[in-house]
């Protein structure tokens, strides 16, 4: 939205005119910094409202990664004996879970953001932006939740971290802006076609197994690893592993294009969403 400030002829009180963006590229990403204390509160509001009336609270964030864990270390580990680069597979797989787990769910909320807070679209004016960046910083609690428990379990296998652990920020970032890159293009489309929150939760699921989180990349023949490495969470979940388990990265090429895609879908799905955010209050 454009905004400027007129004065009305007759009264000379300064009036406040909202307007649609022009262009594709309009993204007013200063609005985002303007309007940071009401991301604040929706984050806060999400966080409560997660936990609200819950029996067990925040362990809900250790127990859906930790349970998945222990099914795929006894499906994949020990009955399909899938390797795991000389780690013990509960880590090897915990640590690639702990990334998918805070990506599937920032998608998920990203993507049906709009539909959830249709009452606030339609009511006030604030940068739409910040409806889908709120779907992906919420899940950030639950994550780190789940990262005490890894620590938990490293200690257990007398895995120590190493200098490498310091760049676990940038890959998180990553995974964060991968999430939010995908619910710009996701969250306008369902405004207008229901039938994609349907779609998401199957999308996540297929997702997944086209990602590196139960089999190391070094399954995948060396003719594919360019192509496969077009998929955002490859480099993604081999960064966690490297920086959190230390395991030798043999993948470095793959994060790179794997850091590309994300940019790009990023930059696509933002000025996709500023193009349809025009229409949101009209069929939201």
């Amino acid at each position: 939205m454009a905004r400027s400030i007129e004065v009305h002829p007759d009264t000379d009180i300064p009036v406040l005119r909202i307007e649609p963006s022009r262009g594709w590229i309009s993204l007013r990403l200063r609005d985002l910094w303007t309007y940071r204390e009401l991301l604040y509160f929706l984050v806060w509001r999400d966080v409560k409202v997660r936990y609200k009336q819950t029996l067990i609270g925040a362990a809900w964030a250790v127990l859906q990664p930790l349970l998945t864990m222990i099914m795929f270390t006894v499906i994949f580990g020990h009955l399909s004996k899938i390797p795991s680069e000389g780690l013990p597979y509960p880590l090897f797989s915990y640590s690639a879970l702990l990334a998918w787990t805070y990506f599937s769910a920032a998608m998920n909320r990203s993507g049906n953001s709009l539909l959830g807070d249709a009452h606030l679209i339609e009511r006030i004016y604030f940068p739409r932006l910040i409806i889908p960046l709120c779907g992906v910083v919420a899940p950030l609690v639950d994550f780190f939740f789940g990262l005490l428990a890894l620590v938990g379990m490293m200690f257990w296998y007398g895995i120590m971290p190493t200098w490498s652990i310091l760049t676990l920020p940038l890959f998180l970032l990553l995974a964060l802006l991968t999430a939010l890159a995908v619910g710009l293009w996701l969250s306008p489309l369902n405004v207008r076609y229901r039938d994609i929150g349907y779609a998401i939760p199957f999308l996540v699921q297929i997702w997944m197994y086209a990602s590196p989180v139960v089999y190391p990349v070094t399954l995948v023949p060396e003719r594919w690893r360019l192509l496969y490495s077009l998929n955002p969470m490859v480099g993604i979940i081999e960064g966690f592993r490297w920086a959190l388990l230390g395991k030798e990265i043999t993948a470095i090429g793959m994060i790179g294009v794997s850091t590309i895609t994300v940019l790009m879908l990023l930059w696509g799905g933002a000025t996709f969403f500023k193009r349809m955010e025009r229409t949101f209050a009209d069929v939201v």
